[in-house]
C-alpha cells in the first residue's frame, strides 16, 4: 500500500511538472506549485487518457512544458553524482534523455492515481534572498496522506524545480544511489545503455 502511495504522490508531482507555465517565472515558489496543482489536477482528472497513461500525449506535454520550466541538467547530474563530471557533452545529453524518458514512462501509469485528491500547503519556511527554498505539500484522498515536497531553486529564468520528496523520499538521492552501482560496475557507458535497454522494455510493455 505505501508503495501504491507513492506511485501515486509521484504522479501527482508529474502532473504539476506537466502543468507548469511560460510565465511561471513571474511567481513565487509557493504559489507556483499552488496553481499548478489546482489547475493541473482539474485538468487530469476530466482526462480519461492520461489517466490511462498515454506515453504519447504524456511524452509531448513533457517535451512541451516540462523541459523549459524545470532544470532537468541539475537533475540529471545530481542523480549520476560525481561521476557527472567524468561524462563527455555527448554522454551528458544521452543520459538526460534516457533519465527523462526513464522517469515520464516509469511513472505514467501511475496519473491514473488522480482521482480525488486534495492538496494542502504547510507554510514556507524562507526569506527574500534566498535562492534555494522547499515547497512542502500533502496530499489528501482516502488512505492515509502523502507528503509531496518540491525542491525549487531561482535561476535567471525564473524559479525552477530540480527535485521532489514522496513520503520522505527524494527523487535524486533515489537515483543516485542505483546510478553509482551501475557506472561502478559497468562506467558511464553501461549506465546509458542500461537506461535505454530499461525504456525499450517499458515501451514494448506500454504498447
Amino acid at each position: 500500500m505505501k508503495r501504491r502511495n507513492w506511485l501515486g504522490g509521484l504522479a501527482l508531482a508529474l502532473v504539476g511538472f506537466l502543468g507548469l507555465p511560460a510565465h511561471a517565472a513571474e511567481e513565487a515558489p509557493d504559489e507556483l506549485i499552488k496553481r499548478i496543482s489546482s489547475e493541473v489536477m482539474a485538468a487530469v482528472k476530466a482526462d480519461p487518457a492520461i489517466q490511462a497513461g498515454d506515453i504519447g500525449r504524456i511524452v509531448a506535454l513533457v517535451d512541451a512544458k516540462i523541459m523549459p520550466n524545470v532544470n532537468f541538467a541539475r537533475m540529471t547530474s545530481s542523480a549520476v553524482g560525481r561521476y557527472w563530471r567524468q561524462a563527455t557533452p555527448e554522454q551528458q545529453k544521452q543520459l538526460q534523455e534516457e533519465f527523462k524518458t526513464l522517469l515520464v514512462r516509469t511513472y505514467a501509469g501511475a496519473l491514473g492515481e488522480v482521482k480525488d485528491q486534495a492538496v494542502s500547503y504547510k507554510p514556507m519556511r524562507s526569506r527574500a534572498e534566498d535562492t534555494e527554498v522547499v515547497v512542502r505539500s500533502e496530499v489528501r484522498g482516502r488512505g492515509e496522506p502523502i507528503q509531496l515536497d518540491y525542491r525549487v531553486e531561482k535561476t535567471a529564468n525564473g524559479w525552477k524545480i530540480y527535485d521532489l520528496n514522496v513520503l520522505g523520499v527524494w527523487l535524486v538521492d533515489t537515483y543516485r544511489s542505483q546510478f553509482a552501482q551501475e557506472i561502478n560496475v559497468k562506467g558511464i557507458d553501461g549506465l546509458i545503455s542500461t537506461l535505454s535497454q530499461r525504456n525499450k522494455a517499458n515501451t514494448a510493455k506500454s504498447g
